[in-house]
């Protein structure tokens, strides 16, 4: 039993570790995209759909498109996405259940 529960932890450790790889690569541009005006901020969506038509996968846009929500949640409803949502955010983009505790946005999670 135990070493079942040993390797459902480890398991748990490898993907917390994975999403937050991801995660980084948002955050990567959190300066520049805050120096954007809010025109060109808008003008990354549409780059991002010529991505997309162009073959690049949701997985290839993620940290852009994730990035340019948490620059438009942070300019317009003033609230600004942590770690942890970004997370959140990520393990709802891949279909999964995103467990967080009171407290920790899962509102703004799901923008």
């Amino acid at each position: 039993m135990a070493n079942i529960l040993r390797k459902w932890v480890e398991s748990d450790k490898r993907e917390i570790a994975r999403l937050g790889k991801i995660a980084d690569k948002v955050q990567q541009y959190e300066d520049e995209y805050a120096a954007l005006s809010d025109e060109q901020l808008k003008a990354n969506t549409p780059k991002l759909k010529d991505r997309l038509a162009a073959g690049a996968t949701l997985d290839d846009i993620l940290p852009e498109a994730f990035a340019t929500a948490r620059e438009g949640a942070k300019r317009v409803l003033g609230l600004f996405p942590f770690r942890v949502q970004i997370i959140g955010g990520i393990v709802l983009h891949e279909g999964n259940i995103a467990e967080m505790k009171t407290g920790e946005g899962k509102t703004l999670t799901a923008t």
